[in-house]
């Protein structure tokens, strides 16, 4: 039933390891880019928010934020980047068919990595230097990159599954639909979903614990915990992409020729 989505998946991540390979810098400008829009999301959805948690709309905080953050991946998509969360179920797929080994898509993970949290940093950095943040913005990313922080490894780990799992039907449902309505409407509903309920996406918490690393901030803000979030949420991540969204479509798609494989030879004699 999904044949045709997992081999346009899987001939794209050939493309992705082809250009890496011509342009390495190239790119890792592509990746930059996902970063710093990633970043335009998370200013914008710290901009909006950080007013309304201090004049005591704190019920409605998650909702406003989750609505606004649909702007992150829709110019991820149309405008045309590389973003480490979407490229582990695309690889995961292509790896499965095994059209390419582990080392480029090792090689490929990394630079992707290093690009986004380049483009991340840099967009936190400029947002500092701009002064455009609030005093309740700023309150609010520091509050919110303390939690962050301060998530235990297992915490840290399941809400990075479930985050990259919905981001990632996202690519793949945009991926399956050609109507760029029908795209940008389920990009807003994932992201909705992961940014209201909590879960942690790797990237957007690179320019949100930048940002607050860049700020005045106590001892709760830490590199060490910066550190700690990165690590466990992209491993969590790499899961919900990779696994729970690749994987799963891609095994609905073996079990029929493993069923006829099964099935007893009936003799004609």
């Amino acid at each position: 039933m999904y044949g045709k989505d997992l081999e346009n998946l899987t001939s794209t991540a050939e493309n992705k390891i082809r250009y890496m390979q011509k342009s390495p810098l190239g790119y890792l400008m592509l990746s930059a880019l996902a970063g710093i829009y990633l970043g335009f999301g998370i200013t914008l959805i710290f901009s909006v928010g950080g007013p309304i948690a201090q004049s005591g709309g704190a019920a409605f905080l998650k909702l406003i934020m989750g609505v606004c953050f649909g702007v992150a991946l829709s110019l991820v998509i149309f405008a045309g980047s590389e973003l480490f969360t979407g490229n582990n179920m695309v690889f995961a797929v292509g790896k499965l068919n095994r059209r390419f080994g582990l080392k480029p898509v090792l090689q490929l993970f990394a630079l992707c990595f290093v690009g986004n949290f380049l483009g991340s940093l840099f967009l936190a950095w400029l947002v500092v230097e701009s002064g455009s943040l609030t005093a309740g913005a700023e309150e609010l990313i520091l509050k919110i990159s303390a939690v962050k922080m301060g998530l235990s490894a297992k915490e840290a780990f399941i809400r990075g599954i479930l985050c990259n799992w919905l981001v990632c039907l996202a690519v793949w449902i945009s991926n399956r639909t050609q109507s760029e309505t029908a795209k940008l409407i389920i990009i807003f509903w994932c992201l909705f979903a992961f940014i209201s309920s909590g879960f942690e996406h790797s990237i957007a918490n690179q320019t949100l614990l930048s940002l607050a690393m860049l700020l005045p901030h106590g001892t709760e803000i830490s590199l060490m915990g910066f550190a700690h979030n990165q690590l466990f949420v992209t491993l969590g991540n790499m899961v919900g992409g990779g696994l729970m969204v690749g994987m799963v479509y891609w095994l609905t798609c073996l079990e029929p020729s493993k069923e006829r494989a099964l099935e007893p030879k009936v003799s004609n004699s």
